[in-house]
């Protein structure tokens, strides 16, 4: 599959499934909850068996915490338990759900670095507007999230990057509903490249 323009629950599956995950079991049933539902046979609920068989993540919880976790997104309706039949139940991520999900993902959110570096550089750049208000906020949220994951700044609103990072940003846009106001450059030769080398020990 071609990294680029992954989908939200394919980022989510790369995500689970990482050695990356310092989770609690409450965000990795969140996490493979915001994949997909559950579907559960029987009325054996919270189904847990059934989750554990999805991600070997699992395994490193005891099952009561796992139940506990399980009913503690229950109280804060984060999931929702939905009959199918006599037999069948389907476990959901509510809306609030599914925002938390995406919340703990860019809290977590990092790039993976190569072994070796390609010579290219990511030059991220971005115009969002000033009204409405809520496009001042995701501004601010984007360009902390960006300087936390090693963003060299160049002009106002023109940063760089070494690494592949197109997915994790376009993410970010993707969460902030900022994504046509952004721009991703990929350069094999930059002005002040030795400068930027020596920044990011290249």
């Amino acid at each position: 599959m071609n990294k680029n323009n992954k989908t939200f629950g394919e980022i989510i599956e790369d995500f689970r499934y990482s050695d990356s995950l310092t989770a609690t079991a409450t965000k990795l049933i969140l996490a493979s909850l915001a994949i997909g539902p559950a579907i559960i046979i029987g009325a054996a609920l919270p189904g847990l068996l059934f989750l554990a068989r999805t991600s070997k993540n699992f395994k490193k919880y005891p099952k009561k915490q796992m139940q506990r976790a399980f009913q503690n997104l229950k109280y804060k309706k984060l999931i929702e338990i939905v009959r199918e039949d006599e037999k069948k139940f389907r476990v959901q991520l509510t809306n609030k759900g599914k925002i938390r999900a995406r919340d703990f993902y860019f809290e977590a959110l990092s790039i993976a670095k190569p072994e070796k570096w390609d010579g290219k550089w990511r030059v991220l750049i971005f115009d969002i507007p000033t009204k409405p208000k809520i496009y001042n906020q995701a501004r601010e949220a984007l360009r902390k999230k960006i300087k936390d994951l090693g963003f060299y700044q160049m002009q106002k609103s023109v940063w760089v990057y070494p690494y592949e990072c197109e997915d994790e940003i376009l993410f970010i846009a993707e969460l902030f509903q900022v994504q046509r106001h952004i721009e991703i450059l990929t350069v094999e030769k930059l002005l002040y490249g030795k400068k930027m080398r020596k920044k990011f020990g290249i």
